[in-house]
C-alpha cells in the first residue's frame, strides 16, 4: 500500500474511541442517497416471523428477469431460470440496511447475472443476538422453501454476506446443517467476523498490525460485539461466533475473501482452514492492499474487480465486467 494512502486512513481511523451508534448510523445512511437507484430493477416484499416484518428488496439483472418474478409474486408459477444470491449486509451487527447497500446488490446482480435478494435483519443494539440469526435463517428457509417467492431451484441459490453478514451467513450454514430444514449448495464470505473476542490480543495476527489505522478498529469490533450480545453467554455460541464450532463437517461448498490490511483477516483464513479440515470443498483468497468494507467501493476499484472475477469463477458464471 502507497504511503498517501495509508497517511489519509490513520488519519481517518479512531482507535480508542467508542462506537457513537447513531453517529455512526447517520454516517452509513449516506450512501442510501444513491441517485441511481431509480433505475435498478427491485421489488420490494416482507418476510413475517414472530410478528414482526422483515423487509427484502430482490434486486434483478435484466428485465426479463424481473418480468419473471413478477409474474412469480402475481401466482403465475413461471419457473425462474435465473440462479440467486441470498445476500447478508455487514454494518457490525448495528449499522447499515438494504438502502445504504443498494449500489452493492445492483452491482452483484448486474455482475453475476443472479437474481439477489437482500435481507434488511433488524439492528442491535435495540434487536440483539440470536433474533438476527434466526430472522436471516427464516428468510433463507423460506427462499430455499417456499417456489411463491421466486420459485428458484434450491440447487441455484447461494448464500453470501460481508463482515457482520458473513458471520450471520456462516450461522445460517451451520444452523441449517444442524436442524437439517434445508441445505445450502454455497455459502461465499467477504471479510467475515466469526471471532468472539477483539477486547485484547485474540491470538491472530492480523487484529493488532491492522486493527489501528485501516478504518475497522480493534475497538470498533469490540464494541459491536458488545451491542450485539445478549449476555456473555453468547459468545460461546457457535452461531454468535462460527470460528468456535465444533462440528465442520457437512457444509457448503465455500468462498472466503480476505483482505491484506483486514483485522478480520486471520480470523477468516482460520475458518477456512477448518472448513477444509471438515472435508468440505474451500477457496480462500486474500486480496492485495484489500482493507476492511472494500467490497462497497465500485467495480472498477482493482481489489473489488478481482474479487468479482473469484466470485465468478466460483458461481461458474462469466459474469459481466466493465
Amino acid at each position: 500500500m502507497n504511503k498517501a494512502k495509508q497517511i489519509l486512513l490513520k488519519a481517518l481511523s479512531s482507535p480508542d474511541s467508542r462506537l457513537d451508534v447513531e453517529k455512526s448510523r447517520k454516517l452509513m445512511n449516506l450512501k442510501a442517497l444513491d441517485p441511481l437507484k431509480p433505475f435498478y430493477r427491485t421489488l420490494d416484499t416482507k418476510f413475517y416471523r414472530e410478528g414482526r416484518e422483515i423487509p427484502l428488496r430482490i434486486y434483478f439483472p435484466d428485465s426479463e428477469s424481473y418480468q419473471t418474478a413478477e409474474a412469480v409474486q402475481k401466482g403465475d408459477m413461471t419457473d425462474n431460470i435465473y440462479p440467486v444470491l441470498l445476500y447478508i449486509h455487514g454494518g457490525g451487527f448495528v449499522t447499515e440496511s438494504v438502502d445504504s447497500y443498494s449500489r452493492v446488490c445492483r452491482n452483484l446482480a448486474k455482475h453475476t447475472r443472479h437474481v439477489v435478494v437482500a435481507i434488511d435483519y433488524p439492528l442491535a443494539p435495540e434487536h440483539r443476538f440470536p433474533t438476527q440469526v434466526e430472522d436471516c435463517y427464516a428468510v433463507a428457509k423460506a427462499v430455499f422453501a417456499d417456489r411463491n417467492l421466486l420459485n428458484a431451484d434450491p440447487d441455484s441459490i447461494t448464500i453470501m454476506g460481508d463482515s457482520a453478514g458473513g458471520n450471520l451467513t456462516a450461522a445460517v450454514t451451520l444452523m441449517a446443517r444442524d436442524r437439517g430444514e434445508f441445505a445450502p449448495p454455497r455459502q461465499i464470505l467477504i471479510y467475515p467476523c466469526v471471532n468472539n473476542n477483539y477486547r485484547e490480543n485474540n491470538g491472530f495476527a492480523s487484529l493488532m498490525e491492522n486493527g489501528q489505522d485501516y478504518l475497522l478498529t480493534r475497538q470498533n469490533m469490540a464494541d459491536y460485539l458488545d451491542y450485539y450480545q445478549s449476555s456473555e453467554r453468547d459468545r460461546e455460541n457457535p452461531y454468535f461466533a462460527p470460528l468456535l464450532a465444533e462440528d465442520f463437517t457437512n457444509l457448503p461448498k465455500t468462498l472466503i475473501i480476505t483482505g491484506e490490511f483486514d483485522p478480520l483477516r486471520d480470523e477468516g483464513e482460520a475458518f477456512a482452514a477448518k472448513l477444509a479440515k471438515g472435508g468440505n470443498q474451500v477457496e480462500c483468497h486474500r486480496i492485495a492492499d484489500g482493507i476492511h468494507g472494500f467490497f462497497l467501493l465500485e467495480t472498477f476499484h482493482p481489489a473489488v474487480k478481482k474479487t468479482y472475477e473469484y466470485i465468478n469463477e466460483f458461481l461458474e458464471t462469466e459474469g459481466i465486467q466493465d
